[in-house]
């Protein structure tokens, strides 16, 4: 019985997978086994799709003779993947963290949520000081240099001046 081929794959990663023993591509990733320059041993490093510098490098096993690096397989990618997306991940939150901060000022029996949002752009960076009520219509917005002293205190001094700009 004849063996039926899709004319078409569907799945674009299974076309681009590659899966050698010092490089896997696959899911979005790929795994480079590379000599560590700073000693004997070898390295692995885990870039993502789309990226030029890799999210993640750690030390690779040498192999049994000791002197060339363990072949890479589907468990190690596997593991290689999951942390070099943890990794990713971290980086996002610690971003984000940066660059969005929030306080919650009672005012009487309503809370005025503010917010400060930085854009880290290359030439000319800012940041939107927002203030929000308890159902989420905007009271006020205005743009202040991005190292502004974003605090519960200059939060609440803002709010106080009738949402003024803040002086820098």
């Amino acid at each position: 019985m004849p063996t039926i081929l899709p004319d078409v794959i569907d799945d674009k990663d299974a076309v681009d997978a590659v899966h050698e023993a010092r490089l896997w591509r696959d899911k979005g990733w790929t795994a480079r086994v590379i000599k560590n320059e700073e000693d004997d041993g070898w390295a692995v490093s885990m870039t993502k799709d789309g990226e030029s510098e890799p999210a993640f490098v750690c030390p690779w096993t040498m192999g049994r003779d000791k002197k060339n690096p363990k072949p890479l397989d589907v468990a190690a990618f596997n593991t290689l993947v999951k942390s070099a997306s943890e990794v990713v991940r971290r980086h996002e939150q610690h971003l984000q963290a940066m660059y969005h901060k929030s306080v919650a000022i009672g005012a009487g029996n309503v809370k005025i949520f503010v917010t400060l949002d930085i854009v880290p752009d290359e030439f000319e960076p800012y940041a939107d000081l927002t203030a929000r009520d308890d159902a989420g219509e905007l009271l006020a917005t205005v743009r202040v240099a991005p190292d502004f002293k974003f605090t519960t205190a200059s939060a609440t001094d803002w709010i106080r001046s009738g949402y003024r700009k803040p002086r820098p």
